[in-house]
């Protein structure tokens, strides 16, 4: 009991820490919102990699070709000329899009390969390279307030972050949504600290061209951790803008959960291996603290004492999780019924981080886009199979 005890005094502890961290992204989401922006507008080229169709694809690529920006291109980027997603790019298409065809990749992940790819096709005035994920849901203003911070020219890049809401609903959808919060609030104001996220994320080309990104992408799977890298192998700071949270619109089942969940922590475990072991040890005292006080309640449910640290556990990370989701509601559009999962839902998905990192520790294998890959290092990775 005594053991039990401190380890929850020690979970409380990291639990106040969390809620404080929490409120500091808020100020932040809520000061950089209400800022001016800089009036920074070059020609820029979105490269937008693809693989297959996917729910709601017509509706994440729809404002990618209505962007409210003067100069731009769109680069649509597919492996293959038969990939039934150019269909739908076709209907959108306009003067400022292309279709690129990269072909397969032998020697890197696809993404990484299309991008790679598509870099060396951009028009040549362009200034300032985007990536996007087909899988998110911009707003028309996204681009213009991707871009401006990058007037700086200290800044390596420019980065926003996704943000799941469900369509229909339902408790996997909605887990998923509250399982990815907790690493979009680790942005914020300490820009040393903050990580590239690919599916939104703008860097000037001549720090692109400089930094020799294109090569260092090769042989790699996770386009977003090798940019992270480099740039603060180089000690350029990475500005994190609440204006380019983006949604993710969509639904899964929990096959398709933990799919999703355990091939991020594995690519975690792989690229940035320093974060996977707090994660294991974090995610196994808030089991042991929280769920092992839930057992205690059932052995001596008389005993007010075994209610007294689960209540505060709880407490502490519901009230984190309402401070970060009214933050985020001031820049997208979220229901009630959302909140009320981040609410209650977050002990399951500390729950499901524990799971993702123990697999994390055993196995390097991920599946992605239908494409099988071994993840042998930072720099290898093996393509297993391939989904016709």
């Amino acid at each position: 009991m005594i053991v039990y005890y401190f380890l929850a005094v020690v979970s409380c502890w990291f639990g106040l820490q969390s809620l404080l961290s929490g409120i500091r992204y808020a100020a932040y989401v809520s000061r950089e919102t209400s800022r001016p922006l800089p009036d920074f507008q070059p020609f820029v080229s979105v490269i937008a990699p693809g693989r297959g169709l996917e729910p709601g694809l017509i509706d994440n690529l729809r404002p990618l070709v209505a962007q409210d920006y003067p100069r731009y291109e769109v680069l649509f980027v597919f492996d293959a000329h038969y990939d039934p997603a150019i269909k739908i790019v076709d209907a959108l298409k306009s003067t400022s899009t292309r279709t690129i065809i990269a072909g397969p990749a032998t020697d890197s992940g696809q993404k990484v390969h299309n991008l790679r790819v598509a870099v060396n096709e951009v028009d040549p005035q362009s200034e300032v390279l985007v990536f996007v994920d087909t899988d998110a849901r911009p707003a028309t203003d996204w681009l213009r307030k991707l871009v401006a911070p990058l007037e700086d020219e200290t800044l390596g890049a420019s980065t926003g972050y996704r943000w799941f809401i469900p369509d229909r609903g339902g408790i996997a959808s909605r887990l998923r949504s509250v399982w990815n919060a907790s690493v979009a609030s680790a942005l914020g104001s300490d820009s040393a600290k903050n990580f590239c996220w690919g599916g939104s994320t703008a860097i000037r080309r001549t720090t692109f061209t400089s930094l020799n990104v294109s090569d260092r992408w090769r042989g790699s799977v996770s386009d977003d951790f090798t940019i992270t890298h480099v740039l603060k192998e180089a000690k350029l700071p990475i500005h994190f803008t609440p204006n380019c949270l983006v949604a993710s619109v969509g639904d899964c089942d929990f096959r398709e959960l933990i799919e999703f969940t355990t091939r991020q922590i594995k690519i975690t475990r792989v690229y940035a291996s320093h974060l996977w072991l707090p994660l294991l040890l974090g995610s196994t005292l808030f089991a042991i603290a929280f769920f092992g006080g839930l057992i205690l309640i059932g052995v001596h449910p008389r005993s007010s004492s075994a209610y007294i640290f689960p209540l505060i556990i709880f407490t502490l990370g519901a009230a984190k999780s309402f401070v970060r989701f009214r933050a985020v509601s001031t820049v997208l559009k979220t229901s009630s019924l959302d909140l009320l999962a981040h609410v209650f839902l977050w002990p399951f998905a500390s729950l499901l981080y524990l799971y993702n990192a123990i697999v994390a520790g055993f196995s390097r294998r991920i599946k992605w886009r239908g494409i099988t890959y071994e993840l042998k290092s930072p720099t290898e990775a093996v393509i297993i199979s391939r989904d016709s």
